[in-house]
């Protein structure tokens, strides 16, 4: 190992090196933002590359010359300003430029990497001794040695202690040559701690089956549970079996529109491999329409990756769900199912980027994301980087807002998830939903769950209301600024909560997401006898507020005519206080009027054998989160009423 005097010469000849590479990179003309402080002359800084977490405390020495690397070069392309200032023009209403989306081949034209630029980067990583073992339109990739991603990026890479493990990382922020004229957007790979997305929805992996037992209600209030105990000073009702279709269409004012002439597009990891006829079977069992041919199509990697620290298998019903339910709310809407090749950060980039890369829909569904304390600056960039792509395209983002309420029970610290925290994508909340007799919407509540089980002698819940259990997801982001759209609208002190200047809040609108009012599923799964068979259950969490917000998006497409929406938030928050959103709060009958639901569950997750487990599930309790009137950090502007999709009718 070579000490850190002789890497740092190592480093100072390297950067010389670097700098003085094709002068061809010299002579480009680009509008990439200018670069924040060098960290010596001739180089361009590389925001966000170092992460937090490595302090000096945790800094347990150099990393071997001799270890490997493999490294995503992302491009920044010939002008990222005028990128994202195109993303807010089309996307704005009260622009002159709303709705003048460019092709995605003019977006590559107009804002893509040069094939100089490309070259520039791949010669200045060469010289500096790395490998390319890839180039696409938003990055180059590469393999080698510590030292030689040194010499290149100008940092050295040390050993840190990060929750028990040791992890890579740069010792200062990376940097670029200025000669490339800020041809490159960010680096990820310097750092190795793990960088990948769960799924969203309240399910053990379905490689073991998961069913519910009953008794049921078949709407909200049906089946009153007479013989268990009051909560809140009255009888309750069991909770549904699983609202369906029709149920939800009649819940957000679908009418007459079926999504008819509209792409949606999925992105998970993986793939279900009886996700056709899982979808299949449901529709016919449930009343939706049968799929046309090619109306259901995959996009799947030619390998898989990481399958072990994924649980490759529990993605499968993340897909189902959000297949199912996309096409139970929106019948006649094509969907392109986009798999990942696994649940890291830069394999969910290439799925949307895919996407983009193709336009292969206009309004795209992600029920998959992770803490913010977890995302770094780099893939925030890389991320941001793809939305706006997809905003000039006409292509808007919709992503769950997660299932931890503030995070404080999950993490010991309130934030919100990424990347539902990006400026540039719709964030998805949840709520707690009512449909009564004849598809009737009675009332939402935010999603947030108590619960306290029935005590051995059957007269009382023990700890009634007993412990917080999920929630949807909001808050304020620490990292991203507030967007021009959430001014005016988003109150003072939740803006404010991290910063004077202001923040990003999450989320902007929401959708049903409590499983103990949740959508009923069908999926292939594995029985205790060795038998692969299809079976239902209810789902929730913000993974089926996502594609049930992205289905009803896709009708109100339709209802403006087949135009796409883009980026979708300055036309949301456009219609705050109007009819458009039913005011979700968790009160809907009134201050100090608990509201609650019975469920009775297997014990052992599929059938009676080892008992049943009978609980009260309190309804509207999300952490520190609350739903109130107006704008809130658990429903965002509340959830489309009968008058959002013909509001968007010209």
């Amino acid at each position: 190992m070579r000490s850190t005097r002789s890497r740092r010469a190592a480093l100072r000849a390297g950067a010389s090196l670097a700098t003085a590479l094709p002068l061809l990179a010299g002579a480009l003309t680009l509008g990439a933002p200018a670069a924040q402080a060098a960290p010596h002359p001739g180089r361009d800084t590389l925001r966000g590359t170092r992460p937090a977490w490595a302090t000096a405390r945790a800094d347990r020495g150099a990393a071997a010359d001799n270890s490997s690397v493999s490294l995503r070069v992302y491009l920044a392309g010939r002008d990222a300003d005028g990128l994202a200032a195109y993303a807010r023009a089309v996307s704005d209403p009260s622009s002159a430029s709303y709705g003048r989306y460019l092709s995605a081949a003019r977006a590559r034209a107009r804002f893509g990497a040069t094939p100089a630029q490309v070259s520039a980067v791949k010669s200045w990583l060469e010289g500096a001794g790395l490998r390319i073992t890839g180039t696409t339109r938003r990055y180059v990739t590469v393999t080698g040695e510590v030292a030689a991603a040194e010499r290149a990026f100008g940092t050295e890479l040390h050993n840190y202690r990060k929750d028990g493990h040791t992890y890579r990382a740069p010792t200062t922020t990376a940097s670029a040559p200025a000669t490339l004229n800020g041809a490159v957007l960010t680096v990820t790979g310097l750092d190795t701690a793990p960088h990948r997305a769960t799924h969203d929805d309240q399910l053990p992996p379905p490689g073991a089956v998961f069913r519910n037992s009953g008794p049921f209600s078949s709407y909200y209030g049906s089946n009153i549970a007479s013989t268990l105990p009051d909560a809140y000073g009255k009888k309750i009702p069991y909770a549904v079996k699983g609202y369906t279709g029709r149920q939800l269409r009649a819940a957000y004012g679908a009418g007459r529109y079926t999504g008819k002439g509209v792409r949606v597009a999925i992105t998970d990891a993986y793939a279900s491999p009886t996700i056709v006829a899982d979808a299949a079977a449901y529709a016919g069992l449930h009343g939706d329409a049968p799929y046309a041919a090619g109306q259901l199509r995959q996009v799947l990697p030619k390998n898989y990756t990481h399958t072990d620290d994924c649980q490759a298998s529990g993605w499968y019903g993340e897909e189902t769900l959000d297949v199912e339910a996309v096409h139970a709310v929106a019948p006649d809407a094509r969907i392109t199912y986009v798999g990942a090749s696994s649940c890291q950060d830069d394999d969910l980039l290439d799925a949307l980027g895919t996407i983009v890369d193709g336009h292969l829909a206009d309004i795209v569904s992600n029920s998959w994301g992770d803490i913010e304390a977890h995302q770094t600056p780099d893939l925030a960039a890389a991320y941001d980087q793809v939305f706006q792509l997809g905003a000039v395209e006409g292509i808007g983002f919709y992503f769950s807002s997660g299932d931890n309420g503030d995070e404080v029970a999950n993490t010991g610290t309130k934030q919100v998830d990424t990347p539902a925290n990006s400026a540039w994508v719709t964030a998805v909340g949840g709520t707690s939903l009512a449909v009564g007799r004849n598809d009737t919407y009675l009332w939402e509540t935010g999603w947030g769950t108590l619960k306290a089980t029935l005590a051995d002698d059957g007269g009382s819940w023990t700890g009634f209301p007993g412990a917080f259990t999920s929630g949807a997801g909001g808050g304020t982001s620490r990292t991203v600024a507030e967007p021009f759209y959430q001014r005016g609208v988003v109150p003072h002190a939740l803006a404010t909560a991290n910063s004077a200047a202001g923040n990003r809040v999450v989320p902007d609108i929401a959708a049903i997401a409590d499983p103990n009012t949740g959508f009923l599923v069908g999926q292939t799964q594995s029985f205790p006898d060795g038998s692969q068979r299809y079976s239902e259950y209810r789902i929730g969490g913000t993974s089926l507020a996502a594609p049930v917000i992205a289905a009803v998006q896709s009708l109100a497409q339709q209802a403006r005519g087949g135009r796409p929406l883009g980026f979708a938030n300055p036309a949301i928050y456009a219609r705050y206080g109007t009819k458009a959103y039913h005011d979700v709060t968790d009160t809907p009958l009134g201050a100090g009027t608990g509201l609650a639901v019975a469920r009775v569950d297997y014990a052992n997750t599929y059938d009676a054998s080892e008992g049943l487990v009978t609980s009260v599930r309190t309804l509207g309790r999300d952490s520190s989160l609350t739903a109130v009137r107006g704008y809130d950090d658990v429903t965002g502007v509340g959830s489309p009423a009968r008058g959002y999709v013909e509001s968007y009718v010209r």
